[in-house]
């Protein structure tokens, strides 16, 4: 699954691809470099983000998916019924929602689900989140969303423990080695760890169990490695979908991990 962020403020591409034809060119781009799905979304959701206004969503979203639909199978990547209704209805077939709310939303389209476990709000997520057992915590909310999803007649329905959404360092490595028993739960697995901020973190030396920010990070262009060790990992785990920005190196990996997995 390629990133496509329409956006002003996303914390690695923002700005990149606000203007339609540069977000079409790159989606474009990912197809050719081997991306199943592309993932297109109007506002940021990296920590302290702030709302876009629905029409101003609208306006970024609908005519990229347009564009795209027929090309590749698209996703639209947002919290908000009126958004999700025009992209699915522009030609949408998936719904990527960091809610988890918006399932009635995908029944009504016919359309697949992502439910995502998020602890707060972009705006809040990432001041001081806890667990007592983050994978077990995890787990039971997105096995809820599973049995919701399927009680609404949404039958293709991926989990994504939500890297980074709510989570520290600490947590976030926990949930990666827990993947496999997500993955046991029978459900697809979505995975997106791509150039966050705990892989600059740990790639700058900082400690698993230290906080981001404590030292200088990796850029977000600079932590290409460690998104590939993620996504290879997660790959390797079982998951189904991996999210990233980097389409045509992971597709690479994939490649290499697919023959040593034949």
């Amino acid at each position: 699954m390629g990133v496509l962020n329409v956006t002003s403020d996303s914390f690695s591409d923002g700005g990149l691809y606000l203007d339609y034809e540069a977000a079409v060119r790159r989606g474009r781009q990912m197809v050719a470099e081997g991306a199943d799905v592309v993932d297109i979304g109007g506002e940021s959701t990296r920590p302290g983000a702030g709302a876009v206004a629905p029409d101003e969503e609208l306006r970024r979203v609908v005519p990229v998916v347009e564009a795209l639909a027929g090309e590749v199978r698209v996703s639209i990547d947002t919290v908000k019924a009126s958004v999700a209704h025009a992209a699915l209805a522009a030609g949408a077939t998936l719904l990527n929602d960091i809610s988890s709310s918006l399932v009635a939303v995908a029944a009504a389209h016919g359309a697949g689900f992502v439910a995502m476990h998020c602890k707060g709000t972009p705006a809040d997520m990432q001041l001081d989140p806890r667990y007592d057992d983050v994978v077990g915590e995890v787990r039971a909310f997105l096995e809820r969303c599973v049995t919701d999803a399927h009680g609404a007649g949404v039958t293709e329905v991926y989990i994504d423990p939500g890297i980074g959404f709510g989570k520290s360092v600490r947590h976030n490595l926990q949930l990666l080695a827990a993947l496999p028993e997500l993955v046991a739960t029978g459900a697809p697995v979505l995975v997106g760890t791509s150039r966050k901020s705990f892989i600059g973190h740990l790639g700058a030396g900082g400690s698993p169990d230290g906080r981001v920010g404590d030292i200088p990070p990796l850029g977000s262009h600079d932590r290409l490695e460690g998104s590939l060790a993620s996504a290879v990992w997660a790959m390797a785990c079982g998951a189904a979908v991996v999210r990233v920005h980097d389409v045509a190196a992971t597709v690479q990996a994939a490649r290499l991990l697919g023959e040593v997995a034949a």
